[in-house]
């Protein structure tokens, strides 16, 4: 098992399809149904022996949640903030416009 890259907080982009989101939750590996890992495409299917991650997605349409294989996401530096209904129940946004988890927050 490896380290993960990404960390609660993060936010990332997926590698090919548009878009981008915070992660709330790190499994160091897949931790998802068999049916939902057969269900993607044979030749862009990831290994299961990587982190995944759990995002407060959007993309320009919708925001949801989406579970992402490490090998498929890549930092996002636009500095965008993120519209998510669900960010403020999981983060603060400090000063430099960082997601951080609630459990974190000291005040």
């Amino acid at each position: 098992m490896r380290e993960a890259k990404y960390g609660v907080g993060a936010i990332v982009k997926h590698r090919i399809y548009p878009f981008r989101g915070v992660i709330f939750d790190v499994d160091p590996e897949f931790s998802n149904t068999e049916e939902w890992w057969l269900s993607i495409p044979e030749d862009v299917r990831p290994s299961k022996d990587q982190p995944f991650y759990h995002l407060l997605a959007e993309n320009d349409e919708t925001e949801y949640t989406a579970y992402v294989s490490e090998q498929n996401l890549l930092p996002d530096n636009a500095g965008e903030p993120l519209r998510h209904p669900q960010i403020d129940e999981l983060f603060v946004t400090d000063e430099k416009g960082r997601y951080q988890p609630k459990f974190l927050d000291r005040h």
